[in-house]
């Protein structure tokens, strides 16, 4: 049995305990689940058998190379103009949201002039 608190009385009053069902513990929930659907057919680890397929070449050596070569550049800065482009795209938005805050409480500091 729980407690329900009554609107009117402002009393608490024994509720029924068949009212208390969660969700969780109902018996009338279906055990078996509903099939997936996928947007495109799907093998079964079984059905390959051992042969293994990508998508793609490897591209991992490739890209540790690039990242392991000592040339004194920063791990974020090493793909190239698209790297730059972003990082200082990052950097300006960042300075200039601080700045941005910091003129927000400069003029929120100085007295109304009513």
């Amino acid at each position: 049995m729980y407690y329900k608190l009554n609107g009117v009385t402002q009393r608490l009053t024994g509720a029924p305990a068949a009212a208390y069902s969660p969700q969780g513990l109902r018996p009338g929930v279906p055990s078996v689940s509903p099939p997936v659907i996928f947007a495109s057919p799907t093998k079964l680890a079984s059905e390959t058998g051992s042969q293994v397929e990508y998508l793609g070449a490897n591209k991992v050596p490739d890209l540790q190379k690039l990242f392991q070569r000592s040339d004194g550049v920063p791990i974020h800065l090493k793909k190239g103009l698209m790297d730059r482009l972003l990082y200082r795209s990052t950097m300006g938005l960042t300075v200039g949201g601080a700045l941005y805050c910091l003129m927000a409480l400069y003029f929120a500091a100085q007295p109304s002039k009513d």
